[in-house]
């Protein structure tokens, strides 16, 4: 409550100010973090952090102000700058407050009360090392690291909107190493939760990294072919990342993406949904309101295949001529963006094993490098590194290969496995996608 009384004192200077409506947000943080390497304790940090950041709309005009002081005291200079540099900048006429902005009264447990000391991540972290170094053929460690961060959020705005959450993360990481000089691999594993009971034990993240370092040995450079891609778990939901990008409101506004004339079209193969839920329990993004006071709720993007919908702020709403659907992300220093949240790709009915089984000669990506996609025109292309897949098994490894494709093609052949599970803000199972080139020796 006295966040919210602190920032409704804040937009009352706004007002004071010449500000017609304002908004301004609070974002408070604390987080401690660890890292380990070969039984040492390298870094431990502990950071304490509260900013705020005031929107304000004069006419059709507006201007953002950030400030690391929430000292009342420098709230009239605060909103006199901000209304100042409102009143110089060019009128947006699609700009404003949310319309849809309401109250919000939901519990997604994201707020974890078991904050760790010091000691204990320091144990975590020593743990995932010792299981990492206990692998048969690693032979260094990159090391470990553990971590917790609690955020509070809160947003108040002019037209009535009062709202805040808490959201705490703790993690657990390791790296390995494999081999010997130039020969040597790398491979890590990793795990976030928002409750520490939900934390994948650090033995396990630390064995798993293990293993996959020592897997990599003697990569071979595969020939050029046109094959199946099979997409790992760990990378798979890259494939939702240009997704998404493809259906921000922000870029189909200014006819950025390749998508921007195929709302009500078919874009994956029947039985493919996509959803965003920003209000999973404990999930690493869910929130109950979103960065312009908006209620959040769960929005199927593609559904059996078709695209169903955008990802919209209030602004790009506007201009596209709907209603924001509360995927509005903000810092304290700009103005709203749309963004996903707990994006998924719901699993299909096949296993992985299944998913291969038919595949004489194909590609198994553990890895992706480079940000080679346009957005623009949906042409692929990243540097990558995996497994070959000979007659439906995992086979050598493979790295210095290139992916290239086209989303469109590869999201009309893209097939999920049934293996999905929920370890990071964007998800999705095991995926196929036929026909792709694999650029190699």
């Amino acid at each position: 409550m006295d966040s919210i009384e602190l920032l409704g004192d804040l937009l009352a200077k706004a007002r004071a100010a010449g500000a017609d409506a304002a908004d301004a947000v609070l974002v408070a943080g604390t987080a401690l973090s660890l890292q380990r390497r070969l039984g040492q304790t390298e870094h431990l940090d502990r950071s304490e952090t509260r900013e705020l950041g005031l929107r304000v709309f004069v006419g059709a005009r507006s201007a953002a102000v950030a400030a690391t002081s929430t000292d009342r005291a420098g709230f009239t200079t605060l909103a006199a700058r901000a209304v100042a540099m409102a009143r110089v900048v060019p009128e947006d006429p699609f700009g404003g407050l949310a319309e849809e902005a309401a109250p919000v009264d939901v519990d997604l447990d994201l707020a974890d009360s078991d904050e760790p000391s010091a000691e204990s991540l320091i144990a975590r972290a020593a743990t995932a090392e010792d299981a990492a170094l206990a692998v048969p053929g690693v032979t260094n460690s990159e090391g470990a690291s553990a971590g917790y961060a609690r955020t509070e959020v809160v947003l108040v705005t002019t037209a009535g909107f009062a709202g805040t959450y808490v959201r705490t993360d703790h993690s657990i990481s390791a790296t390995a190493l494999a081999g010997q000089g130039t020969a040597m691999q790398r491979d890590y594993d990793y795990h976030n939760a928002v409750h520490r009971a939900d934390l994948e034990d650090a033995a396990r993240i630390g064995h798993t990294a293990g293993e996959k370092a020592v897997a990599r040995l003697d990569p071979q450079r595969p020939k050029t072919a046109k094959l199946p891609v099979v997409y790992d778990p760990r990378v798979s939901a890259s494939l939702l990342g240009h997704l998404v990008g493809a259906i921000n409101g922000a870029a189909v506004v200014r006819g950025t993406t390749f998508l921007k004339d195929r709302m009500g079209a078919r874009i994956f193969a029947p039985g493919v949904d996509v959803i965003d839920d920003p209000r999973r329990r404990r999930g690493l993004a869910s929130r109950p309101f979103d960065g312009e006071g908006v209620p959040t709720s769960e929005l199927v993007l593609v559904n059996d295949g078709v695209l169903a919908a955008w990802l919209l702020d209030a602004r790009s709403a506007r201009q596209l001529g709907l209603r924001s659907n509360g995927h509005a992300v903000r810092g304290t220093s700009g103005p709203p963006t749309p963004a996903s949240t707990n994006l998924y790709l719901r699993p299909g009915p096949l296993s992985p094993a299944e998913l291969m089984a038919d595949i004489r000669e194909g590609l198994y990506v553990t890895e992706l490098m480079g940000m080679g996609v346009n957005g623009l025109t949906g042409d692929y292309s990243r540097g990558a590194a995996g497994f070959m897949i000979r007659n439906g098994a995992i086979a050598e490894p493979v790295a210095e290969i290139t992916i290239a494709g086209t989303l469109q093609e590869m999201f009309a052949h893209l097939i999920p496995a049934n293996d999905l599970r929920f370890r990071r803000g964007a998800n999705a199972p095991t995926i196929r996608v036929e026909g792709m080139t694999m650029a190699g020796a």
